[in-house]
Formats: structure tokens, sequence, C-alpha cells
């Protein structure tokens, strides 16, 4: 696997990397997410080598929602995390925002080894308006340390829903509130990449 398979994008730190992180977008976008791209900016400040990636649907087609099969996106995660492997030493932290932070959840929760820790960003508990419908019965096979950092504002979830759902996990959790926030985690007062990071950073100890 190389960088261009997985239609990567690496935001390079200075020196020897820390570890590697690769995150992926949500159902409507790409690697080019704007949110992406300042959390892979701060990870690579914080001396890390930071990978946004696009999903195989998203590398055959341009624009539109998922299409094929949720478990190809899957495989495609489990190849950035062991390409990840291959270009440093140290810790491999995977996530993403809303569609890419589940299936990277599912990925945690199907291979418990593979990685160190998992951050997803607006996770999408429910579709918007329908509660009863929880993307959740995979919580309890995640072993890894997760950060969960979710708008208050967020109609896929509330905060008080993340945290009951997020008790299912049998690893360590960690929830980030941005206070305001809507899905695509915009805040004009909060700085979300620097609170995901410090929060990962600390799960990871």
């Amino acid at each position: 696997m190389s960088l261009e398979e997985i239609a990567g994008v690496a935001h390079q730190p200075d020196g020897t990397p820390a570890g590697v992180v690769v995150l992926t977008h949500g159902a409507g976008g790409s690697r080019e997410s704007p949110l992406l791209i300042r959390i892979c900016d701060e990870w690579a400040a914080r001396g890390w080598l930071a990978l946004r990636y696009n999903l195989p649907y998203r590398r055959r087609r341009p624009k539109g929602p998922p299409s094929g099969s949720a478990a190809g996106d899957r495989d495609g995660i489990v190849e950035a995390v062991a390409l990840a492997r291959t270009l440093a030493d140290g810790p491999v932290i995977a996530g993403g925002h809303s569609y890419g932070g589940r299936m990277t959840s599912m990925v945690a929760a199907e291979h418990p080894d593979l990685l160190d820790l998992l951050t997803v960003f607006s996770y999408p508990l429910h579709p918007p308006g329908k509660p009863d419908r929880l993307r959740t019965e995979h919580f309890a096979a995640i072993t890894v340390p997760t950060v969960f950092t979710h708008g208050t504002s967020d109609p896929f979830g509330s905060i008080e829903e993340v945290r009951e759902a997020a008790r299912a996990i049998t690893g360590p959790v960690e929830i980030v509130e941005i206070t305001g926030a809507r899905h695509d985690l915009g805040s004009k007062t909060l700085d979300v990449p620097t609170l995901a990071v410090d929060a990962a950073l600390a799960a990871l100890r």
C-alpha cells in the first residue's frame, strides 16, 4: 500500500514523528474537509505524522454519498492503518468525522489490536430526529482508548446520548464538548483541533 493508493495527503512534522494519525471524512465529504486539514495541521505541529485520506467509495467517484459496501470502506481503513505502521514508529491513532469515524470505530471493534487510540468527530449516533435508531451495537467490542469530539447542538446525537452510549465501550473514554457546535464542529470561540489533540494525547498517556 502507498499514500497514492489510499488517496492520502501527509502532514509532516519537524523531526522524527512521535507516531502516526490517520483520519478520514464524513459521508458527503473528502480528504479536503477543512476540519480534517486543521486537525492534521495540529497533529503535525505536535510532532506527529498526520494522514488524511479518502475512503474507497470516494476514490471511485468525487461526489455523492457512500456507495457500495460499508465493509469495503472498512477494508480501506484497515489498509490505511497498515500503511501508517510502515511510515513511522510509535503509536497509531485513527478516526474520522461522522461516517468516517463510525466506520473506524467498527474497525476498532473488529480488530482490537490494530489501533492505539480511536478519535471520532461528530459520531453519527442516530439519524436526525430518530433517536431510537442507534448505531452503537459494536461499542461493547471497542477496547482502545476513545475520544469523542462532539458539538452540543449536533442533530445526530446530544452530548447526553453520546455519554450514555459511550458507557458500553470497555476502554477508557473521553468526551470533548464543543459548546454550541453542530455536526460540522464549527466554533467561533473554541479551538476544536487543539482540544481534540490535547484529549487524545492525555488518553494515550
